[in-house]
Parts: structure tokens; C-alpha cells; sequence
């Protein structure tokens, strides 16, 4: 079931933005080192970041890729409720949480209550999946799985979207179905087709070779990651921006310059293309992955030229009206924004947190 969205109103926002103040403040020293999404001093970046340090730095075989099904619309009151608990004391602030959860949707005039999931479009949404997946994931990975492998296991998760990096083949092939089970006893389904368990490390391309096969590959916000090459030979693990990303982000740029190449001047559809470009290079422009934005800085021009020429019969914007437009009014240039081979991604502090002392036990 996927619940309509209902944006909260301006009070409600200002309501859950105080929330959440407060309970990221009680649960920020909990929380693991292992999670990065919506926390304070940490980004996807530094995701990636711990991913590249695990794979590379450590006996990492197998990969675990897992995608929880819906999952902020299959959020449990109940169990979050009981999660809350562990360590909020204050009955008021529990009943607002709760009433917040409990707000329900419009749909054509209708009212619908909602028994399950997180508010949408709202302050509170990010830190309450949060709060959930401590409890359901990070804790009990942290402390009922790590203690009965053998070797390496690591956990990176960023909001819902999370890896499992394991040394031997028979801990991945007991962790998923753990995975499994775990998720299912707070009512939450991984996906079947696209949670797997693949060979991934530095040894991926000779074992692929030899059993005449293509190397695997698995995606993690965003990107592709694959088992690569140094200048010097060595192992190096490669990311570049998914087929499935890259054709969304290119398709997004082309309808917007169909929808507004008639109704906008051209300075505003500069200033506003500019912007996206921006956003894309700054989010995808990382280590290894110079070609995908120049392509995708390639194909925004293209559709520049292309449906900016459509404005009118006379056909007039031409190439070198373009590029007698870009030398006045230049767009950003693909570029590397985050360095994954350095200690330090370019501005960003890594700082580490590790699991606070006050977390219960997991349930």
C-alpha cells in the first residue's frame, strides 16, 4: 500500500522541527557509527567514504545489497512507540509522536487515517526511520551478529538504504536470510529480488575471469561500484553514477527544457539550469566517476541547443550561438568535488561517532 502524501502545515512543521530537536538530542550519542543518513557532521558522502575504506582496507569477499521494501510507508506504530520508550520518559511528548503518526492523509476530501508508517514531507519523518532502524538493524548488528562471525563483517547504512560487507561465504549466506527474519519480526519485507548476495572484493575480476563470467557490481546511493584498477595495477574500487540514475537525471533536465523553453526568459532558464548542474556535479562528482558527469554535462548541452532552437519557426539559436552565449555566461564545468583516495573528503570533517553507552540492549 502506498499512502498519498500530505505535506504538513507551517505549525506542524515548526511542532516537528522542535521534536526532533529533542530527540536528536537524546539520541545522537546512541546512535552507531555505522549510520550517516539526516545526522548532524555526516553526509552520503561520507558513506561512500566508510564503504571505499571497508572494501579496500579490509578482507571484504562478499557484498550483501538489500532494499527494504516501502519502507517508510510499512513503519510500525507500535514498535516505534515501544523504541521511543527505551529512552523518553516525558508521557506528553510520547502522545504528540504519537498523534503525528496517527495523522492521516487527504485524498479527494477524505480523511484517511494512516495504522502504519511515517509522517511524509514533514521535519520528523528522517529522524524517527532513524531512531527505527537503531533499534531493528544497527544495535543488533553491532551485537548479536558481529560476535558470531569469523572474520570481517561491517555495516554502512544511509537512511534505509544500507550493505552488508562480509569476509566468508558462509557468514553471507547466514546473515541474509538473519536479515530477512529480522525485518520481517517488526513488520518490514526485503526486497526479494532486489536484496542479494554477491562475490565483490579484490580478488572479483581474477574469480570472474576464471569462471568465465562478468565481474559483479552493486549500487549504494546512487552509484555503481565496481571491482577496479590502479594506474599501478592494483586493486581499486571503482563507482560511477547507475544507468538507472544517470537516465532519470537526464530525462528530469529534458522535460524541463520542454516545459520551459517557451515560458521563461533566457536568463531565468540559465540561472535555474546552472543550479541543477551544480547540484548534479557536487553530488556525483567523486573519485573515479569524471566521465559519467562530463557525459551527463554533455547531454544537458545537446538538449540545450536542441529545444532552445525549438522556441520559435525561425530556428536561430544555433550552436555558435550557444557557444557565443556560454563565453559570456559559462555553465559549471564538471568536476571533482569529493576526493574518495584522501583522508578527508575537500571541506568536510570525518567525524566518527561510535554507539552510546545509554542504548538498551537490542530487542
Amino acid at each position: 500500500m502506498h499512502y498519498a502524501v500530505a505535506f504538513p502545515a507551517l505549525e506542524d512543521k515548526i511542532v516537528q522541527k522542535g521534536i526532533a530537536r529533542i530527540l536528536e538530542a537524546i539520541y545522537e550519542a546512541d546512535f552507531c557509527d555505522c549510520s550517516y543518513g539526516f545526522r548532524p557532521g555526516r553526509s552520503c558522502h561520507q558513506a561512500l567514504k566508510a564503504v571505499d575504506e571497508t572494501i579496500m582496507g579490509k578482507p571484504v569477499h562478499y557484498v550483501i545489497e538489500a532494499d527494504i521494501k516501502g519502507f517508510f510507508d510499512h513503519v510500525s506504530h507500535d514498535w516505534m512507540m515501544q523504541f521511543l520508550r527505551v529512552r523518553v520518559r516525558d508521557s506528553s511528548l510520547l502522545l504528540l509522536i504519537r498523534r503525528f503518526l496517527k495523522a492521516g492523509y487527504m485524498e479527494s476530501g477524505l480523511w484517511h487515517p494512516t495504522e502504519e508508517g511515517t509522517p511524509q514531507g514533514g521535519n520528523l519523518s528522517p529522524l524517527l526511520a532513524n531512531l527505527f532502524l537503531h533499534y531493528v538493524l544497527d544495535l543488533w548488528f553491532e551485537r548479536k551478529v558481529k560476535p558470531t562471525v569469523s572474520g570481517t563483517c561491517a555495516l554502512v547504512r544511509y537512511a534505509d538504504d544500507f550493505i552488508c560487507m562480509v569476509q566468508y561465504r558462509r557468514d553471507a549466506e547466514t546473515l541474509e536470510p538473519q536479515l530477512r527474519e529480522r525485518f520481517a519480526k517488526f513488520g518490514l519485507t526485503l526486497h526479494p529480488e532486489k536484496t542479494r548476495t554477491i562475490s565483490f572484493g579484490r580478488y572479483e575480476r581474477e574469480n570472474a575471469r576464471r569462471e568465465g563470467r562478468r565481474p559483479n557490481t552493486f549500487d549504494f546511493l546512487g552509484f555503481t561500484h565496481y571491482a577496479g584498477r590502479s594506474r599501478k595495477g592494483n586493486f581499486l574500487l571503482g563507482r560511477r553514477t547507475s544507468r538507472k540514475k544517470f537516465r532519470k537525471a537526464c530525462q528530469e533536465i529534458l522535460t524541463w527544457l520542454k516545459q520551459v523553453r517557451n515560458t521563461r526568459r533566457l536568463s531565468e532558464i540559465w540561472a535555474e539550469l546552472a543550479a541543477k548542474l551544480r547540484g548534479h556535479y557536487s553530488y556525483y562528482g567523486v573519485s573515479g566517476n569524471s566521465r559519467m558527469i562530463r557525459n551527463f554535462g554533455y547531454v544537458v548541452i545537446r538538449a540545450v541547443q536542441k529545444w532552445l532552437n525549438r522556441r520559435s519557426q525561425r530556428r536561430d539559436f544555433t550552436w555558435k550561438r550557444l557557444n557565443d552565449y556560454l563565453k559570456h555566461y559559462p555553465l559549471p564545468r564538471p568536476r571533482i568535488v569529493y576526493r574518495m583516495y584522501t583522508l578527508l573528503p575537500l571541506w568536510e570533517t570525518d567525524r566518527r561517532a561510535g554507539c552510546g553507552q545509554s542504548a538498551r540492549p537490542v530487542l
